[in-house]
């Protein structure tokens, strides 16, 4: 039977879950030519716009998968925050340090667009490149055998993959079927009411905040960049029953802000939740990995969690593809959890602080610092100052001998970069080779850049080359 119809289907790799998560890697697989399959419980694509903001590495991350103009097009610029009392401005407030573009970070600051419509785009992305979502499937049940997943649906119907990932939010099914347990704390234990609302009576220049008040409650309208929408972010007294109806979010708005509740013309979407953090025990179960919220979960606060899921699934795509299109052995795919879980870790300790007041949105939440230096992949034999470019880092954008290097690095391949010194004499096979003076921030050396934008090797000379490019199948 064909995808559509499901039962008794075959694929390489099942993707649960049609949000940011799963349809990232599922560009990622198609475009490595990945028999992969994204399933989606719900009967169309997410409708809210729940998570808004993309942080530069994430930016860099869809200039490689071939979205980054749409996003741009579909985006805009988070506006300046005003404050608002008693129905009069009172002041603007900065929600990001300040950070201009440069030649080795050309997409330094946080963009928005709505989820809702982020998906949109990833979905075209997906289907021009041959994937598909199919929709109205719910994974109730997961078995795997030494050879595969077999992935049981509410329709009665199954899939048979090599691998199954679970991109299926929070509440992942796939984590409570596979036992993986979550560690974590409640961030706030006050409930939070998010809605996307079309409004009378406020500018679409300005982030509009009115304080708390004498019951701690706030709330935000953010015009939403590339819609005539607003995101209304309202936090609740702790004892509230949070009322999702558009009335009850009209009184909302005009208990806690100079507007009439008349004033709310539409409610779109609407949904509430208490904010948290929280790391699942375990990314990987045998052939199952987790991703995204179903992996970890954290406070909004701060932009991070869309984007460190997307980052999940640019880690996992490339090792599925290299592991099940080439010759490397199925050991790579232990360093999605290695490299991936520490580095969640760290983000919710950053979002729980943004949340809480005590770390600022700027240079730590643009995720262009997050590294893998202690992964088993990295391999560093250049010496190299304090402060100095090093294997695990991220690779930085400039330009080589009139190459742009980022348009180098496009694409499932990997790259070798010879800066100021020799290139390689032999020929390294599918290994992009780009050779000239070295530009700053790498300085000399030679580097050898992952599919996914991390440098794996560095080293003063290609000694030692052959044999790291025989460790991760390339030779």
């Amino acid at each position: 039977m064909d995808k559509n119809g499901m039962n008794g289907t075959n694929t390489d790799v099942l993707i649960v879950g049609a949000g940011p998560t799963g349809l990232a890697l599922g560009i990622d697989l198609a475009r490595r030519g990945v028999d992969a399959l994204v399933v989606e419980r719900g009967q169309t694509l997410f409708p809210g716009s729940r998570g808004k903001g993309f942080q530069p590495r994430t930016m860099e991350v869809f200039d490689d998968l071939g979205v980054l103009d749409a996003i741009h097009a579909a985006g805009g610029d988070y506006p300046v925050g005003m404050v608002w009392k008693d129905g009069k401005r009172v002041g603007e407030h900065q929600m990001f340090e300040p950070a201009e573009p440069s030649e080795d970070a050309p997409y330094n600051k946080a963009w928005m667009v709505p989820q809702w419509r982020t998906q949109e785009i990833l979905l075209a992305r997906l289907e021009e490149l041959g994937g598909t979502v199919a929709f109205g499937r719910e994974v109730v049940g997961v078995a795997q055998d030494a050879d595969g997943v077999s992935a049981h649906f509410a329709s009665g119907a199954s899939v048979r993959a090599r691998y199954l990932v679970a991109a299926d939010g929070g509440r992942s099914g796939v984590r409570q079927a596979l036992g993986v347990g979550m560690t974590g704390e409640t961030v706030d234990p006050s409930p939070t009411l998010v809605a996307d609302v079309r409004i009378n009576g406020l500018d679409r220049d300005n982030w509009h905040v009115f304080p708390p008040g004498e019951d701690g409650g706030f709330l935000a309208l953010c015009p939403l960049a590339g819609t005539e929408d607003f995101q209304l972010v309202a936090r609740l007294p702790e004892d509230a029953e949070v009322d999702l109806t558009p009335d009850g979010i009209r009184k909302v708005v005009a208990a806690r802000t100079h507007l009439a509740a008349e004033d709310v013309t539409e409610v779109r979407w609407a949904s509430d939740f208490r904010p948290r953090a929280a790391l699942a025990d375990r990314f990987r179960v045998g052939r199952v990995f987790l991703a995204g919220d179903a992996a970890h979960v954290h406070s909004p606060a701060g932009g991070q969690g869309l984007n460190t899921s997307v980052q999940d699934a640019y880690n996992l795509g490339w090792k599925l593809g290299a592991v099940l299109t080439g010759s490397v052995p199925a050991t790579l795919l232990d360093t999605y959890e290695e490299e991936r879980r520490p580095i969640a870790a760290h983000v919710l300790g950053l979002s729980t602080g943004v949340h809480r007041g005590e770390v600022r949105r700027g240079e730590a939440t643009r995720q262009l610092g997050l590294h893998y230096r202690e992964s088993s992949l990295t391999a560093q034999t250049r010496s190299a100052p304090a402060g100095a470019l090093r294997a695990g880092d991220r690779a930085p954008d400039g330009r080589v001998a009139g190459v742009r290097l980022f348009d180098a690095f496009r694409g499932p391949h990997w790259t070798l970069l010879a800066l100021g010194t020799d290139a390689p004499g032999d020929d390294l096979g599918p290994v992009r080779v780009v050779h000239g003076p070295a530009p700053t921030p790498y300085g000399t050396g030679v580097f050898l850049v992952r599919p996914d934008g991390y440098v794996g090797w560095a080293a003063e000379t290609t000694d030692g080359l052959t044999e790291y490019l025989s460790g991760v199948g390339l030779r």
